[in-house]
């Protein structure tokens, strides 16, 4: 390939009425174009708007997918959990009217205990004294209060 470009490029230096017949020969009368540069730019961003519509329409998909197996959440209430360890939890859920207490740990879910009656109701579980002086300051305006001093 090298000695092809440097042949043409000998013939070029040494006889001028060749390169001049072969630049007639490669634009006659046409002006050299350039790229169209606004034209790729608007390719390029459609382009790039129609994977993001393709993504988020995959995502729609998936999310709607989701709803049509058919599974009822409301069947399984987690009422309480509490973290043990670093990453070990106990947690209290309710099915069916009964609650389970629930060993939970990075490679196992175990039962610890399966209570006759409800323990706790699952919505007082958040009754904290923070959640009832919380929820008695909802009522109430948020003006500091004046210090005597």
């Amino acid at each position: 390939m090298w000695s092809k470009s440097i042949a043409v490029l000998a013939l070029l230096l040494i006889n001028p009425a060749f390169a001049q017949e072969t630049a007639k020969t490669v634009a006659p009368d046409s002006p050299v174009r350039a790229p169209d540069t606004v034209g790729t730019i608007v390719s390029l961003g459609l382009g790039l708007v129609a994977v993001i519509a393709v993504i988020y329409g995959c995502a729609w998909i998936i999310r709607r997918m989701n709803g049509m197996t058919g599974m009822n959440n409301n069947a399984i209430k987690v009422v309480s959990v509490m973290a043990i360890g670093a990453r070990e939890r106990i947690a209290l859920i309710e099915v069916g009217g009964q609650q389970i207490l629930l060993g939970i740990t990075p490679s196992a879910i175990r039962t610890l205990h399966v209570f006759d009656e409800p323990v706790v109701e699952a919505g007082s579980a958040g009754s904290s004294d923070f959640a009832r002086r919380l929820q008695g300051m909802i009522g109430k305006s948020w003006t500091s209060p004046t210090r005597n001093d």
